[in-house]
């Protein structure tokens, strides 16, 4: 019977009538062949799924719901974390590039807390900021409620505050919102890192940059998070500007638009 099944299968296969395209031979080419984007934008992903249920269970964890964490234990799974943390975020750049980069999830102005916004970054890259002995520094406006972008916003400020924990070997990183009038507040991620020369920024907001070899030990060479935090700066009506002194630091800042959300209640 098995016999006959396997003549019946064969007998009743449909055979291509054409040959199959050719395989790429290297990944390169494949990224470079027609389908290259969708194939980056599948892989991005991909690799999402599996570092969000990564966050889910750091966090779960350091949170003691499966049994009694050290101290110890706790600073590795903040570690971890912070890590899956980092690689979603760049996963999540690889998508927005893809799609223009420049869309804001929250299309309309709303209310919001700035000390919410930037307790949330705050809590997102301690974890890497207290194993390398960083300070954190917030520095809140007055009044902090405001009408805006927080999602664009948030999103912002963490990638540029990671970026600084990430390159700062030694002493403290601020991230603040100081009035320059009654509506406009100017942001600002600042590191006492080792700064750079500036000459050297030409391509600094260029995705999947060549870096020099200073900028390599500030800046991913990718450049991912850099081109979209001035797209999304941009996309609320700022400009996003970076000042440098070598040997003291990097200071990263735009100026927004934003109305008390007190005075219009």
């Amino acid at each position: 019977m098995r016999a006959t099944a396997a003549r019946r299968l064969e007998w009743m296969a449909v055979r291509p009538t054409r040959q199959p395209e050719p395989e790429p031979d290297n990944l390169a080419a494949c990224l470079s062949s027609p389908g290259g984007l969708e194939l980056v934008v599948e892989m991005a992903h991909d690799l999402r799924s599996p570092l969000t249920s990564i966050l889910f269970l750091a966090e779960a964890l350091q949170r003691g719901q499966s049994g009694p964490v050290t101290d110890a234990q706790r600073r590795a799974l903040g570690l971890v974390y912070s890590a899956a943390l980092s690689l979603c975020g760049a996963a999540s750049d690889v998508l927005e590039l893809a799609q223009g980069g420049n869309r804001l999830v929250d299309r309309r102005p709303e209310p919001f807390s700035v000390s919410d916004v930037f307790a949330s970054v705050r809590d997102m890259i301690l974890p890497l900021a207290e194993e390398k002995q960083l300070e954190v520094r917030l520095v809140h406006p007055v009044p902090e409620r405001r009408i805006g972008h927080p999602r664009a916003l948030s999103r912002v400020l963490l990638n540029l505050a990671t970026n600084a924990v990430k390159f700062t070997d030694a002493g403290s990183v601020e991230i603040a919102a100081r009035p320059l009038d009654r509506n406009r507040l100017e942001f600002s991620v600042c590191d006492t890192g080792s700064g750079y020369d500036t000459s050297a920024l030409q391509t600094l907001y260029q995705p999947f940059r060549k870096s020099p070899t200073d900028l390599r030990h500030h800046f991913s060479s990718a450049g991912l998070g850099l081109a979209i935090c001035r797209k999304l700066v941009k996309a609320m009506g700022a400009e996003l500007e970076v000042e440098s002194v070598p040997g003291h630091g990097t200071r990263f800042f735009f100026v927004s638009a934003l109305p008390s959300a007190t005075s219009r209640s």
